[in-house]
């Protein structure tokens, strides 16, 4: 019995050590003391430390590079516009009336011009130790003076180098150096989630600060497009949207990553009430990689011109060209005189290639065109008749101005799928605002008809029917008297599908 206790105990002294052997093997005891701590931990991760100490060095390095720019206008308002305006008729219809405008006079005398003095404030980053400093051209257009601010306090004269309304990028330049310089980085490599830093100084000197303010969020996404700005010389058609806060003020700062490498300018925020509300927008540094040296130079930006109005193809359209997908762009209208016209493309026409690269939308061809060097000579390969055909196309130079022309004409009552038309006389043309001469307006489009359905609006103008060019009513009623099926519409907006329904 004594034995038998004595192996029993051998054998249980045996099986502890080779539970502590095993133990080991598996790292349980350690497995067991990292659950319970992840369960009680409320300390962020060594990752969280990494992402605070990368805002903190970004504000440390970049942010010296980051200067704030305060801008004066002088405007000259008449006197007796003034007294007017602050009349206690207000905006009456009597504002313009020749003998008020002498009643006046009479009493007061004639009140001369007075000088008002807009002020306007922005920032900018310096991108050489001698004094450049890249910023928008909103910030410093029409400005009389320009006063930069360093963080240090150091304020200077800013003198502009170059600007370029168009891209809304400008350089300026004070007389300093030895200046800290931020590096630029690639914007065609940044990811929709990742981290970035927004710096500039939004009401700076309402808060009597020069230190720049520096606020950290994500991309939220790439190539936005905000259309033309309200200068419509302004086109905002490939931004970094994001989350960091951009307030007023906080225009031409840089938008950085967490490497301290500016990826954008910051030029507009989102907003229905005028503050910040998470939507931002900055313009890739590569755009302004492209013409920096330019605008340091003094030199005008040239940018690429096809000289067509083109749209994306919805499904509907897609299916009635006999395509498969709706990629490739559909040309509304081509300018007289362009380098598309002369290169041979026709309305209607779908650009699939322009320069042997696909195109699968308005935003990429807008892009790329405008890129291309003006001059040269490109290979554009379009769809027509559901065949492909090869155009040379030489690149112009984007125009300063594209005029259309003005009209005149006669009026129907005729409805057709829920369209009302009218010729283009004089008072249609004002109402609508309308400068073409060809065609007929829509005056009134009926609610759930199919016009109404495919997108057509009052104030369209009707050129094509099914590619049959429409010169005025009699056009229109001959066209449309007998059609079935659904119908192509080309109008001063683009194209439209407008499909048969019940009358």
């Amino acid at each position: 019995m004594k034995k038998r206790i004595i192996w029993l105990g051998f054998v249980l002294l045996i099986g502890i050590f080779c539970g502590m052997i095993i133990s080991s093997k598996l790292n349980l005891s350690s497995f067991v003391f990292s659950q319970n701590t992840s369960q009680s931990s409320v300390v962020p991760s060594f990752e969280g430390f990494r992402m605070e100490d990368a805002v903190i060095n970004v504000a440390n390095t970049t942010g010296k590079a980051v200067v704030s720019i305060s801008t004066e206008h002088t405007t000259k308002i008449s006197g007796g516009r003034r007294l007017y305006f602050g009349s206690p008729f207000g905006n009456s219809p009597f504002g313009e009336d020749e003998f008020f405008r002498r009643f006046f006079e009479d009493f007061f005398g004639e009140i001369p011009e007075r000088e008002y003095k807009q002020i306007g404030l922005g920032s900018g980053v310096i991108i050489d130790p001698e004094g450049y400093i890249l910023t928008n051209e909103h910030v410093v257009s029409e400005a009389d003076k320009i006063t930069v601010t360093l963080p240090d306090g150091r304020e200077f004269k800013g003198e502009v180098k170059g600007q370029d309304a168009r891209s809304d990028l400008a350089i300026i330049k004070i007389n300093a150096r030895n200046l800290p310089v931020a590096v630029l980085g690639d914007s065609d490599n940044l990811k929709i989630g990742q981290w970035v830093v927004a710096i500039g100084n939004p009401f700076g000197f309402a808060l009597e600060n020069p230190e720049p303010t520096v606020t950290a969020g994500v991309i939220s996404a790439l190539h936005r497009s905000l259309g033309r700005g309200p200068s419509r010389d302004r086109d905002y058609g490939d931004l970094i949207q994001t989350d960091a806060a951009i307030n007023p003020g906080n225009s031409g700062g840089p938008l950085v990553n967490l490497k301290g490498e500016v990826v954008g300018i910051n030029v507009a925020i989102f907003s229905t009430s005028g503050g910040y509300q998470g939507i931002g927008f900055a313009i890739p540094i590569n755009n302004a990689k492209r013409i920096i040296s330019k605008l340091i130079a003094g030199k005008k930006i040239l940018y690429g011109w096809l000289g067509v109005t083109v749209q994306d193809l919805s499904e509907d359209m897609a299916k009635y060209f006999g395509l498969s997908g709706k990629n490739g762009v559909l040309v509304a209208k081509v300018l007289e005189n362009s380098p598309a016209e002369k290169a041979g493309i026709k309305a209607s026409d779908i650009i699939k290639e322009f320069d042997n690269k696909p195109i699968n939308n308005v935003r990429e061809l807008l892009s790329i065109v405008g890129k291309t060097e003006v001059g040269r000579r490109v290979r554009v390969v379009v769809l027509r008749d559901r065949k492909e055909l090869t155009l040379d196309v030489s690149i112009g130079e984007r125009p300063q101005d594209i005029t259309q022309k003005t009209i005149e004409e006669v009026t129907a009552e005729d409805r057709w799928r829920g369209i009302k038309v009218s010729d283009l006389d004089s008072q249609t043309s004002r109402r609508f605002r309308i400068e073409d001469r060809k065609g007929v307006v829509v005056v009134d489009v009926e609610p759930g008809s199919p016009a109404d359905n495919s997108g057509i609006i009052p104030g369209d103008v009707i050129l094509e029917i099914n590619r049959i060019p429409v010169e005025g009513v009699a056009d229109y009623q001959r066209i449309t008297k007998n059609l079935k099926g659904d119908v192509l519409i080309r109008t001063s907006r683009g194209y439209f599908l407008v499909k048969e329904g019940e009358e």
